[in-house]
């Protein structure tokens, strides 16, 4: 018998995420497989605040925060394997390594970001995932990053 992946709406990714607008960038999280793996789902709006001046007339998703994105579904994976919803968990980046884009993501796009753990355990602050963000199964960014996820002591 199969696992059932677990998925997050977006309640559930405030819970576990401090993020806000306009720096939530993450709309779901799909098939989420324990702290292995996860698809997060951002859907690219041109009512976004950073597309009034990236660019005028020419709007474009900002690789940072692509990559922001990509982070946020990693710590969402994270949270919601180790229970972590509403415990004020903060994560820090600490590296961004083979970072590359490879097309433009524009309003009216489905970022698709696939993350993989390449280190990291439950208990542990540093985790290191590799992203890959795709848009109509076409690569438009990926990287490796590291990043401390620290909950407040209580």
């Amino acid at each position: 018998m199969t696992e059932q992946l677990v998925s997050a709406d977006i309640q559930l990714i405030q819970r576990i995420l401090p993020h806000r607008y306009p720096f939530l960038l993450v709309d779901k999280v799909v098939d989420i497989d324990g702290t292995s793996s996860a698809l997060g789902i951002k859907n690219v709006t041109m009512n976004e605040p950073h597309f009034q001046g990236h660019f005028p007339g020419t709007p474009i998703m900002p690789g940072v925060t692509i990559v922001e994105a990509m982070a946020q579904t990693a710590a969402v994976m994270v949270g919601v394997t180790l229970g972590l919803a509403d415990k004020n968990l903060l994560i820090y980046f600490m590296g961004i390594d083979n970072c590359k884009f490879r097309r433009k993501v524009i309003p009216g796009d489905v970022l698709s970001m696939k993350l993989t753990t390449v280190r990291g355990k439950p208990g542990g602050k540093v985790w290191k995932f590799n992203g890959i963000a795709t848009v109509d199964a076409e690569l438009a960014a990926e990287a490796d990053f590291t990043a401390m996820m620290d909950l407040p002591k209580e």
